[in-house]
């Protein structure tokens, strides 16, 4: 039963439902909402699962979230719907993949800094020029995974403008070139570039080839609920510049349990999670649904469903940057919700 502080609507759940929700959403170019998607993995690019996952009996992970799943199919729904309603000038994406703490401190150090609020995260922002490069970030897939394309393009002016922005916040924060690695990549080499959790779903969404810029920022490294929500609020004006906001996750996210990734193999604790998230995004009162959702990480089934935060907080920077307007759950599936805020 609902809570009286929870709307009474239904979730979206099935190909069906859930393009009936993105046709409903309402068509406001001069304010996009930010949104929050489920980015997936590697597996959504491959023809097939690898080997080593099949030969595990995983079977049901391929299912769901592979190549022709209900998570491929409603990313390829879902991008489209995006360039039809907003026509945006650009994208600005966070993924769960890319953290940063600071610079010129030890982490151990800077880490406690952070949780205690002494010191602000250094938030990054990508300025890769005329081509973005890929990172592959991820090991022991079929080399057919490390030959993916997706071409897009950066924007310098709205890289130094989310500088600009940050700084004005408080925030510690600059850009990063093609020169300068940000990860490892399954290549073999440092390098720097857009994420899986970006380059992935975006070729579902959009195809190969974008042509709209695409400049990505860094997530706050302490994994605070309250410090990424302030990421996303940085950002909420630039909802009114023909800027969409997206950024990616997966709020059940266990590498040390592959039965949580799917609904027919998951616990009743995992899907009492998920049942908390989707309840918590329907209070109607924003300041209460704050609240719902900042409350998450105190649910028993938290660290059943999230190990670590990263995949989890990514909601909280879509939440923040709508968050005194409404929310509509565009697809409720269990582990790969997306989520409209600010319609």
């Amino acid at each position: 039963m609902s809570s009286p502080l929870t709307q009474n609507v239904d979730v979206p759940l099935n190909h069906a439902e859930w393009r009936a929700a993105l046709e409903s959403l309402p068509s406001t170019p001069q304010k996009i909402p930010a949104f929050f998607f489920a980015h997936g993995s590697p597996a959504l690019a491959l023809a097939q699962m690898p080997a080593r996952l099949r030969a595990s009996g995983r079977s049901d992970f391929e299912q769901y979230q592979g190549p022709n799943g209900p998570l491929a199919n409603f990313l390829r729904d879902f991008g489209p719907a995006l360039l039809r309603k907003y026509s945006p000038k650009a994208i600005v994406v966070f993924s769960a993949h890319w953290e940063t703490l600071g610079e010129r401190l030890g982490i151990v150090i800077l880490r406690a800094l952070i949780l205690h609020r002494y010191l602000n995260v250094l938030v990054i922002v990508t300025d890769y020029g005329e081509e973005n490069p890929l990172l592959m970030d991820y090991y022991g897939f079929p080399q057919e995974s490390y030959e993916l394309k997706f071409q897009s393009r950066g924007d310098k002016q709205l890289s130094e403008q989310l500088v600009t922005l940050y700084k004005e916040a408080g925030q510690l924060a600059r850009t990063t070139s093609k020169l300068e690695p940000r990860g490892s990549d399954g290549r073999g080499f440092e390098g720097p570039g857009l994420d899986h959790g970006v380059f992935v779903p975006f070729r579902l969404m959009f195809g190969e080839e974008l042509a709209l810029p695409v400049v990505q920022v860094s997530i706050d490294s302490s994994l605070s609920p309250e410090a990424n929500w302030k990421l996303g609020k940085v950002v909420e004006l630039l909802r009114e510049e023909k800027v969409l906001v997206l950024a990616g996750g997966l709020p059940i996210h266990n590498l040390r349990d592959f039965s949580s990734f799917t609904p027919d193999t998951a616990q009743p604790i995992h899907h009492s999670f998920h049942k908390a998230i989707l309840d918590a995004l329907q209070v109607s009162n924003a300041q209460e649904r704050k609240k719902a959702m900042l409350d998450l990480p105190q649910h028993p089934g938290f660290r059943a469903c999230n190990p670590r935060e990263e995949h989890f907080v990514p909601l909280y920077i879509a939440a923040g940057a709508a968050e005194n307007e409404n929310v509509k759950i565009l697809n409720g599936l269990y582990g790969i919700p997306t989520v409209a805020f600010g319609v």
